[in-house]
């Protein structure tokens, strides 16, 4: 059975250009996201896949400077990127994470990716109950395929997940439950814009030397409020 880890990234996000390069308590947001994925108790490759323009060429050499796999493809099918990155690899499942999310939690991930073998799923999620951010999705090859065939319109392409949402009939889904204490959906703890970047370098800068879990990163916005 083959894992693979498969994060997004580019420099031509239009509301925060350059966002996965940007400084984060001493380390690109790019880099927290990776750290954070080697915590993953699983046996699994991650790649990162970034798209094949010239303005993407920092992120494959930083990647490959860093000893991690990359894969290149369209920067607007983002979907087509993630299937053609899923079939170099030969990946049975495939872990769904962006280079703007650095607060994953990496305990719920593992218990996602435990959920999704265990009920033979095609697609498992932990999204709509935690900050915004720090869930993740998980997906059978045979799921990611026939959404590649199948999902033609814009917004298919765009985001690899929205053909599997929006057919829950053709695909066998699972909801990963988390504690209450980790309820906060109102929470951004992702990096869209000027606004998320300074609360992750506040809420990094709090403890750099360490992963700051769900529970505590909470806690930090709350108090700042």
């Amino acid at each position: 059975m083959s894992i693979g880890i498969i994060i997004q990234a580019r420099t031509g996000s239009t509301r925060l250009p350059g966002k996965v390069l940007k400084p984060v308590a001493g380390k690109i947001l790019l880099d927290h996201v990776l750290g954070r994925v080697l915590l993953v108790d699983f046996p699994f490759k991650i790649v990162v896949a970034t798209s094949n323009l010239p303005q993407d060429d920092i992120i494959a050499e930083h990647c490959l400077d860093e000893g991690v796999s990359v894969f290149r493809g369209s920067e607007t099918d983002v979907l087509d990127r993630y299937y053609q990155c899923a079939l170099e690899n030969s990946f049975e499942h495939i872990v769904r994470l962006t280079a703007d999310n650095p607060f994953t939690d990496i305990e719920e991930l593992t218990r996602l990716i435990e959920r999704h073998l265990s009920e033979q799923n095609d697609y498992t999620h932990s999204f709509g109950i935690m900050p915004l951010g720090v869930g993740a999705e998980i997906f059978t090859i045979a799921a990611l395929e026939r959404s590649a065939h199948e999902g033609h319109a814009p917004n298919h392409r765009e985001h690899v997940n929205e053909y599997i949402q929006e057919h829950p009939e053709l695909f066998k889904t699972g909801l990963l439950e988390v504690s209450t204490s980790k309820h906060r959906p109102d929470l951004r703890l992702t990096v869209d814009t000027e606004e998320d970047y300074n609360r992750a370098c506040a809420i990094a800068t709090h403890a750099p030397d360490r992963w700051i879990g769900t529970e505590e990163a909470i806690g930090i916005c709350t108090q700042s409020v």
